[in-house]
């Protein structure tokens, strides 16, 4: 800045604390004699203190350029696009899995008929954690939480009747992602489509699994490797994939405020980035293929406030530790949610608003896709109505508010420049610790992260019991004694499913080549215990119907299982 806006500020902060200092005298301290505030101390759930009010003075020292800058420019806090939403909506993404892919694909055609041009799979546990259907630990888990996927045929029945050339396919999975991909991969062949053309993303971020869901399988180090065996095969052959989600919404599930969820999520994306360049592959050459996935908890200003600090600060760390020569590899594209921890039983249909306010906080926040969840998904999965409740709020959000006609609508409120300031500096710091204690795979090892994450936990739910932090109809504001809760309608999985899963699965092994899919699984065993990209021989195993189980016995068998209470 030149001397004479300097000289300008400096003159305008001393008039803005004089007229600070009136108001207080004046307005302010005459009504609090009379009236005190609700509460003694505020404070964000991110544990920040809250002003009372908040005015230029909270951003002295901040430079526009340096830290709000213009969409589509570095450092990204104001969107990561030139015009944002005026020119490309984000995508709507509606998340389902259910069953066998049959019930799966029904789903699927009953929300594309919505006019949606995205799905996102829930995948069963077993499928998961690498089990097929059949297997012993699978029994009464098939199809409960997600869709059974244990071959290509079944990739095949998932999208039957499904264009997907046309439709973009996130898949939220984690231990078996390369596996689950190769089988879409291989699938997508079959029909004689090229694989350059498909568009989708795959979570496949493994580290977050070891502190917050657990449906890891494998030590870590080969389990990276997965990781970045998939994100290298996806830059040669799939270059329009998202091969990498870096997840901070599961250990924001697990506890983690919303500055832990920022620093955890950008010291993940560090240790991928790190692995693919030891792989040989330049930051330029993947990065901008990497995207990253953050909750909408319940405070909005902080929830929005946390999405431009991520991007601010994620593009600060790829510049001085990276230096990318593509804008686009310190591009924070954002993937965003409800977070099913957020939503009630009691009074369900209070979800509805919630759900609402989620996507709100998304496309505040500038996200380049969002997931709103069922009204009923305290309860199971969502019925056809919920699912199409929350499909329906994000297109009223679209096209009915006017929320999309203008970039970073809540950009130069001080109160959330102040915010995405504050969760900044304090992100910054806990990655700076996590540096000292030698990278977040030493942070892992020690306890530290799990541990964070656990005090924040508890600290959180002590508040809710206190009903400092309120759950309208949950610990404030509470039905009638004796009165019985509203009844809503539940999605139930027919357990027949599983039975005749089962059955298709061991018809797929009686029809196979059973010699050639021997052979394939002896080639990945091999591989395995090499340093080879195992994604081609995934594919080639999908193709000869091996299953998804089979692949992770084999691995299983050359790596061993990870146990969480030794080291990585």
């Amino acid at each position: 800045m030149s001397d004479s806006a300097t000289s300008t500020d400096a003159s305008g902060s001393a008039n803005l604390a004089e007229a600070m200092k009136r108001w207080h005298e004046q307005t302010l301290s005459p009504v609090l004699k009379k009236s005190p505030e609700r509460k003694a101390e505020f404070i964000s759930e991110a544990n920040i203190p809250i002003k009372r009010l908040y005015t230029p003075a909270d951003l002295a020292g901040r430079d526009y350029e340096r830290d709000l800058g213009f969409p589509g420019q570095a450092p990204f806090t104001r969107g990561v696009y030139p015009t944002m939403y005026r020119g490309r909506l984000w995508t709507i993404r509606p998340y389902s899995g259910f069953g066998t892919p049959q019930e799966t694909n029904q789903r699927f055609k009953y929300l594309l008929g919505l006019n949606e041009k995205a799905l996102t799979i829930a995948f069963d546990l077993p499928s998961q954690i690498g089990y097929d259907s059949d297997a012993p630990q699978a029994k009464g888990s098939v199809g409960k939480v997600g869709v059974a996927i244990d071959s290509i045929d079944d990739m095949h029945t998932l999208f039957d009747g499904i264009p997907v050339q046309d439709v973009s396919v996130a898949m939220t999975i984690n231990s078996t992602a390369p596996i689950i991909l190769a089988f879409y991969l291989a699938m997508a062949q079959e029909r004689g489509i090229d694989m350059r053309v498909l568009q989708g993303t795959t979570q496949n971020d493994i580290l977050k699994e070891y502190v917050a869901r657990g449906t890891y399988i494998f030590p870590v180090r080969p389990s990276l490797r997965l990781t970045t065996d998939l994100i290298e095969h996806c830059f040669h052959h799939v270059p329009k994939w998202n091969t990498l989600s870096i997840t901070g919404v599961h250990m924001r599930e697990a506890g983690a405020t919303a500055v832990q969820e920022v620093a955890f999520a950008l010291a993940h994306a560090i240790v991928y980035i790190e692995s693919a360049l030891e792989r040989g592959l330049d930051v330029d050459e993947f990065a901008p293929r990497l995207s990253y996935s953050l909750g909408c908890y319940r405070d909005l200003f902080e929830e929005v406030a946390k999405f431009r600090a991520a991007r601010r600060l994620f593009t600060r760390v790829m510049q001085e530790r990276f230096q990318p020569k593509d804008p686009r590899s310190s591009m924070f594209r954002i993937y965003c949610g409800t977070l099913g921890s957020t939503l009630t039983r009691q009074e369900p249909e209070n979800n509805i608003v919630r759900i609402a306010m989620h996507a709100l906080i998304g496309a505040l926040g500038g996200a380049q896709a969002i997931f709103t969840a069922g009204l009923d998904e305290a309860f199971a999965l969502p019925t056809e109505r919920a699912a199409k409740i929350a499909l329906r709020t994000q297109q009223m959000m679209v096209d009915e508010f006017g929320i999309t006609n203008t970039i970073d609508p809540l950009g130069g409120s001080y109160y959330v420049e102040s915010l995405t300031n504050e969760i900044e500096e304090r992100a910054a710091a806990i990655l700076q610790q996590i540096d000292e204690m030698g990278g977040m795979i030493a942070a892992h090892e020690s306890g530290w992260v799990q541990q964070a994450i656990e005090e924040s936990s508890y600290a959180f739910q002590q508040k809710v019991e206190r009903a400092e932090h309120v759950f309208v109809a949950m610990n404030k504001y509470l039905p009638e004694e004796g009165r019985e809760a509203d009844p809503i309608e539940t999605f139930r999985v027919d357990d027949s499913l599983e039975k005749a899963q089962c059955e298709r699965l061991a018809q797929l092994r009686q029809r196979r080549d059973a010699d050639r899919a021997a052979a394939l699984l002896e080639r990945i065993e091999q591989a395995a215990r090499g340093s080879d990209n195992l994604m081609p021989l995934f594919i080639e195993a999908a193709k000869a119907r091996v299953t998804l189980g089979e692949i992770c016995g084999v691995l299983r068998r050359c790596w061993g299982v990870h146990n969480p209470m030794q080291s990585y």
